[in-house]
């Protein structure tokens, strides 16, 4: 998929196990005009709607019930598709060497903040 004329991502996979916080994802992501919004609440469940169809941006949530999102940011890297990492730890949270530089949103999160990232993702 190509991302829509202001640089929005047509499609969005939104990987985060609290589903309060995955509906006010999807709401605002929605509310930029992004087409399709996509949520998994676990790594086997995000790999799967990958592989279905990848998506053009992913926002994965660090810690999800009992594992982490790495697995996914692994196979999103492999097929060059940009995302960012969620959490709720801030600048805290340690993140595997691999995965330094990658965009971080925290939560809660900035409207504006989201915006942007998803603006500078394409």
């Amino acid at each position: 998929m190509q991302p829509v004329a202001d640089g929005m991502p047509n499609d969005v996979l939104i990987v985060e196990d609290d589903p309060i916080i995955a509906l006010d994802f999807e709401d605002t992501i929605l509310g930029f005009g992004v087409k399709t919004v996509r949520t998994a609440q676990s790594v086997a469940k995000a790999l799967a709607m990958i592989a279905e169809r990848p998506p053009d941006f992913a926002l994965l949530d660090v810690s999800l019930v009992r594992e982490k999102s790495f697995a996914i940011a692994e196979r999103l890297d492999a097929l060059k598709i940009p995302y960012a990492f969620v959490t709720g730890y801030g600048a805290e949270v340690r993140l595997p060497a691999a995965f330094a530089n990658t965009p971080r949103l925290a939560k809660p999160y900035s409207t504006e903040a989201l915006l942007a990232l998803l603006n500078v993702s394409r």
